[in-house]
């Protein structure tokens, strides 16, 4: 081997970024359907590395084939572009996390990257874990809201309890003197997710995210139930999102998946300096790669075929909730609506503030909703009980109608007094609108409440 030789493997690689980075800036000019259909893959890509294939292909290999040692030498030192191997990188996984980066920076110059995860929940980990090292038991900790994911909400109280790291849960988000009265000199970071399942929670993104930056700390939002074709928490200061790509972005429920994108330049004390130009590429080159909580390529496929709809359907299914909701607060039965939509919702004004579908800017509230029964926990039982179209399961997102009751399911293991702090009683139905008529819908949930 010759120094020459290196080098031209070298330069090779950073011609190859530069071609990268000249369709990035391309791409940006692209309205939202575009990249949500191309992201970064261009006849040029498909022509020169992947037999013309329209669309981008599976790579289901484990590992990369090297020219020679120059060339593996190279990519295993991250000094030329690489994806060696699925646990660290794969090409599907490329196309997939490019177009979620451009969607969660879309209508802005914000430059962001993205880091693809089997799970939701495993993005939340991948995501919290930089901000977490070297605790101090009993004085670490940060502050989340409490209306999370019953996952998330064990995750923080129970998992990172056990590392010495405490959550501090804020009992009233809409309220940012409630954020700043739980903030001191140990305190890593701000969570919340937004709007909230299946409550509905929301907050004031800027606001929040002011008082975080004031105290040196970044604010991290867990948008899933949104996605960036109604919500773009980058563009209004948050530091990073997390998605479970398990729900709107892979509506068709063949795939599970979760992500994290974050903007680019966090310069927070606690990360080391090598994280801060680029915190998503840190993560993915080094705890990602030593932890393996990869996605696999298919299910990265799945999000990236659903994806390609992903504004279109938001518009179509949150109007069909908006009607159902509507319906429902109609109904002698039903004690409470609980849709951002709603007028009547406390929370409506500050949603519709970020809540707008992309390129259009009518607001649009999402597929997620929730319900309560009179007569308390029995009756909400007697209800769902009597749905005939509308699923049983603790799905959401899907392309069909799916229903729960969080209190016996997706939140039954945080106990009675979390689930009474986080607004999450026995007689609340938790309702994700499918793509069925809502007349269809309706009348499902009509007859299940008169049988009951």
């Amino acid at each position: 081997m010759t120094d020459s030789e290196y080098q031209q493997t070298l330069d090779t690689g950073a011609a190859r970024m530069a071609q990268v980075r000249e369709r990035w800036q391309c791409a940006k000019r692209y309205k939202f359907d575009t990249l949500a259909t191309h992201g970064l893959y261009t006849v040029q890509e498909a022509l020169e590395l992947n037999q013309g294939s329209i669309i981008e292909p599976l790579y289901a290999s484990t590992s990369e084939a090297y020219r020679d040692s120059n060339h593996m030498e190279a990519a295993l030192g991250y000094e030329v572009p690489t994806w060696c191997y699925t646990r660290i990188h794969n090409p599907t996984q490329q196309y997939l996390e490019w177009t979620l980066a451009l969607l969660e920076t879309y209508g802005s110059d914000l430059e962001a990257s993205a880091l693809a995860c089997a799970s939701g929940m495993a993005a939340i980990r991948t995501a919290t874990d930089p901000f977490c090292v070297r605790p101090e038991p009993g004085k670490t900790n940060f502050v989340s809201t409490p209306q999370v994911y019953g996952g998330t909400f064990q995750q923080f109280s129970l998992r990172r309890a056990d590392e010495g790291v405490a959550v501090r849960w804020v009992p009233e988000p809409s309220d940012v003197s409630a954020w700043a009265a739980l903030i001191d000199e140990h305190t890593r970071f701000l969570y919340g997710e937004m709007p909230s399942n299946p409550q509905q929670g929301f907050f004031d993104i800027e606001a929040v995210a002011a008082l975080a930056h004031e105290h040196g700390i970044p604010l991290i939002l867990d948008a899933t139930i949104a996605t960036p074709a109604l919500l773009r928490p980058l563009l209004h200061g948050a530091d990073i999102v997390v998605h479970s790509m398990s729900k709107d972005m892979i509506t068709s429920g063949f795939g599970i998946g979760g992500a994290l994108i974050a903007r680019k330049n966090l310069d927070y004390d606690i990360l080391p300096e090598e994280a801060r130009g680029d915190f998503g590429m840190w993560v993915k080159l080094w705890p990602f790669r030593d932890n393996g909580p990869a996605i696999s390529p298919f299910n990265c496929l799945m999000v990236l075929n659903d994806l390609r709809t992903l504004r279109s359907r938001l518009d179509l299914l949150s109007q069909s909730t908006q009607r159902v909701a509507e319906w429902l607060a109609d109904q002698p039965g039903i004690e409470q609506v609980d849709y951002l939509g709603l007028p009547s919702h406390p929370l409506h004004d500050i949603a519709t503030k970020y809540m707008r579908l992309a390129d259009d800017g009518a607001s649009r509230y999402g597929h997620l909703m929730s319900f309560r029964v009179r007569g308390g926990g029995p009756a909400a039982r007697r209800v769902f009980d009597r749905l005939e179209m509308i699923f049983r399961a603790t799905d959401l997102g899907r392309i069909k109608s799916v229903a729960t009751i969080p209190a016996i399911s997706t939140h039954s293991q945080q106990g009675e007094a979390a689930r009474a702090m986080a607004d999450v009683p026995a007689n609340l139905i938790r309702l994700c609108v499918g793509a069925e008529h809502p007349d269809d819908i309706i009348a499902d949930l009509q007859q299940a409440l008169e049988a009951a």
